[in-house]
């Protein structure tokens, strides 16, 4: 008998449940080792593995698999060609199905396949879209190497809450690569929430139960996370020829205890910058409103002006080394990085431009967006 981990799904929406699920088998381990001579713990089947080891292996090269798995989205499309879409998507899944179904692959096995393959096509449409745009927004708006009028976004540590001095070049290049390693930790993460439940799994690093702070939590190293979170760094660091603080990543620490708290933190990226970039894009939508139209450009010199205040606010402060108690837990280090992301949601209600979110529909960062 064995229990079978719950990996393979979208991990936004698995997020929440995650703690409940890899508990159990968490606890069995230790159970097992100190009690049992049974195995408890049975690995999930992945794609990969359920198409190869069954004869399925050219299922994966079909030259129809992306318009199988691919996510259909309908935002700016009629409805004529999101349907259109849709029943292109059915028949590519049915035929590709039906072409490599076998004795030992049914049609079934194949479907739960292009199933998984597009669970992944949805997770990265709504979570790297949000990143995706941000960085669009960076480069569109700002220039690197010189600063327009009341665009710049440089700091200066104690001011503002801010715990970093960068002039505007550094700012940009510091925002910049943020939202690039981001980027690419959220194209990562069905690969790391693999890796995190064999960490949280491994009988070779047990956890401490401890205080860090924050009430008693499961201290634990991650070997394998770390090293694929390395890799991810070393990546982007080449990808972008330089890098601006530090590139120390917290994990099995008190800041970070263990490789589920990793992921966690790592799937609220886009509900910190899905928001955003909402507001910006419905601002537009607003100034279609007379009234409002006409408090926009008393109180915020007008759309586009105000558009550039949010995102300088947001490119400033979202990322200034706040949110902690002291430069080592946030600072510019890789976490700080999104601790301070998250201190400026967290002031959010204090900045002038707050009616505006409203305005557009913002509830929380953690909610729903009013219809």
């Amino acid at each position: 008998m064995g229990i079978v981990t719950s990996i393979g799904y979208n991990p936004g929406s698995l997020m929440p449940h995650a703690p409940f699920l890899i508990s159990p088998p968490r606890e069995a381990c230790v159970i097992r080792r100190v009690v049992f001579g049974a195995d408890w713990i049975v690995g999930a089947t992945l794609v990969m593995s359920a198409s190869t080891h069954r004869g399925g292996t050219q299922l994966l090269q079909d030259e129809l698999l992306p318009m199988a798995t691919m996510e259909i989205t309908s935002a700016s499309k009629p409805r004529s060609q999101v349907q259109n879409e849709i029943k292109l998507k059915e028949k590519a899944r049915a035929t590709v199905a039906k072409k490599y179904a076998s004795g030992t692959l049914s049609e079934e096995d194949i479907c739960h396949c292009l199933y998984s393959i597009g669970d992944n096509s949805c997770y990265l449409q709504f979570n790297c879209d949000p990143i995706e745009k941000m960085i669009a927004f960076l480069t569109t708006t700002f220039k690197p190497h010189s600063a327009e009028p009341h665009l710049s976004l440089c700091i200066s540590g104690g001011k503002g809450g801010a715990r970093l001095t960068h002039n505007h070049e550094r700012q940009y290049n510091y925002v910049l690569q943020s939202l690039t390693l981001w980027r690419e930790i959220t194209n990562d993460m069905f690969r790391l929430w693999c890796l995190a439940e064999e960490d949280l799994l491994s009988e070779e690093s047990a956890y401490r139960l401890t205080d860090t702070g924050q009430g008693l939590n499961r201290v634990q190293q991650a070997p394998k996370v770390s090293k694929a979170i390395q890799q991810v760094l070393a990546h982007c660091q080449q990808d972008l020829g330089h890098w601006v603080g530090s590139a120390v990543i917290h994990l099995g620490d008190h800041n970070v205890p263990n490789a589920l708290t990793f992921i966690d933190k790592y799937t609220q990226v886009p509900r910190i910058l899905n928001p955003i970039v909402l507001v910006i894009e419905k601002i537009p939508e607003l100034m279609k409103d007379a009234h409002l139209a006409q408090y926009i450009e008393d109180a915020f010199g007008g759309a586009a002006h105000l558009q550039k205040m949010i995102l300088v606010d947001f490119f400033r402060h979202g990322f200034d080394g706040s949110g902690a108690d002291n430069f080592f837990d946030a600072g510019s280090c890789i976490d700080g990085r999104l601790t301070s992301a998250w201190n400026w949601c967290s002031n959010l209600e204090k900045k002038s431009f707050y009616t505006i979110f409203k305005l557009c529909g913002f509830d929380s960062f953690d909610g729903d967006w009013d219809k």
